[in-house]
């Protein structure tokens, strides 16, 4: 089936067996390999991209029931060399170890932050807890969200 799909600001269209997830179109056919393949069940967060401005797990998401909406990937959110802002963080703070999960956790830091989840530590724990870290870098994640939760205004409305 032909699927039309606006990724990072670009339409792209697509050619995909209708059981395609937004994941493997993503990283199979647009080579946007950000979005990691974790466990496949949307427990570990590591295909983490935001739909609409809200955060979706890739790999429960089928690439066809995601033509019409905007789609933001981890290689979306730098404006040229311009990091985004939760991305400097992360390295501020040195939120990452190995990297396997952190364009899942940038990902759903930066929804965090916009679904206006992060106004103490404990509560960026709660609302980042479908993100999973192996190298137990928790400690430093909470404190860049929280470090850029401090510049950014939460969204507003539903």
């Amino acid at each position: 089936m032909d699927v039309a799909l606006r990724v990072n600001g670009v339409d792209c269209r697509l050619s995909l067996d209708a059981r395609t997830t937004l994941l493997d179109a993503l990283r199979e056919h647009l080579q946007l390999t950000g979005a990691k393949k974790g466990c496949g069940l949307g427990q570990c967060g590591a295909c983490t991209v935001l739909m609409d401005g809200r955060r979706v797990k890739s790999c429960l998401s089928l690439a066809a029931l995601a033509e019409g909406r905007e789609i933001v990937t981890i290689e979306g959110l730098a404006q040229g060399d311009d990091l985004h802002p939760l991305q400097a963080a992360f390295i501020e703070r040195d939120a990452f170890q190995c990297g396997y999960c952190t364009p899942g956790q940038i990902m759903a830091g930066v929804a965090c932050i916009a679904e206006g989840h992060a106004g103490s530590p404990q509560e960026v724990r709660e609302w980042m807890s479908g993100n999973l870290c192996r190298c137990g870098a928790y400690d430093h994640i909470v404190a860049a969200i929280m470090d850029v939760a401090g510049t950014v205004k939460p969204a507003t409305g539903g």
